[in-house]
């Protein structure tokens, strides 16, 4: 969300989502995922704006808090979208999820975003604790993990470097007319 649509939008999709949500029973948990606009196509060619607000970020995971209560019981937060500070205040606003630690996102670090590739545990149990919340590690379908699981999980060896080429034939150089031309070349050369 943030990108071409309009808070009306965000209200119909949580609506339709809860509709659906009743009359399925499917969903485990909702995850609004702010544009990352930096290296978007959408944006480099000046056809979405540069993602939502902090502001407009929290309050869409208050607002599906409460838009969604009781069929969806979890919320989650994208830290790697939001970053640590963004994250621990969206666990404030009314989400009840991190997600998980990941390792070598390169999805969100390709759009742009610059709040890294990996959070270990002991990380996320910190960001968890500043937030007032107490930490608690779950299964994809939010059961408990075996205790063995949740020890090994604790005390990795931090990833190595990754290499992060940059977005290619769609990287901002210049200007904006150039990045233009630079697309247009692009998309008429072959593979």
């Amino acid at each position: 969300f943030g990108h071409i649509e309009r808070y009306e939008h965000w209200a119909r999709h949580l609506l339709a989502m809860r509709d659906l949500q009743a009359r399925t029973g499917g969903f485990t948990e909702f995850v609004p995922l702010p544009f990352i606009a930096m290296e978007a196509p959408l944006f480099i060619k000046g056809r979405a704006r540069r993602g939502p607000t902090l502001r407009e970020a929290l309050l869409m995971h208050a607002v599906a808090r409460m838009a969604l209560h009781p069929l969806v019981r979890n919320i989650q937060t994208s830290w790697v979208k939001m970053g640590r500070e963004g994250a621990g205040l969206a666990l404030a606003a009314g989400a009840n999820d991190l997600g998980g630690t990941l390792m070598n996102e390169s999805i969100s670090r390709a759009a742009g975003s610059q709040h890294g590739q990996e959070m270990p545990p002991e990380a996320m149990d910190a960001l968890i604790r500043v937030a007032g919340r107490s930490p608690q590690q779950r299964t994809t379908l939010y059961g408990i993990p075996p205790q063995d699981q949740i020890a090994r999980s604790y005390g990795a060896a931090p990833l190595t470097r990754t290499v992060e080429p940059r977005a290619g034939k769609l990287a901002r150089t210049g200007s904006s007319r150039s990045r233009t031309f630079q697309l247009m070349q692009a998309s008429t050369q072959s593979p």
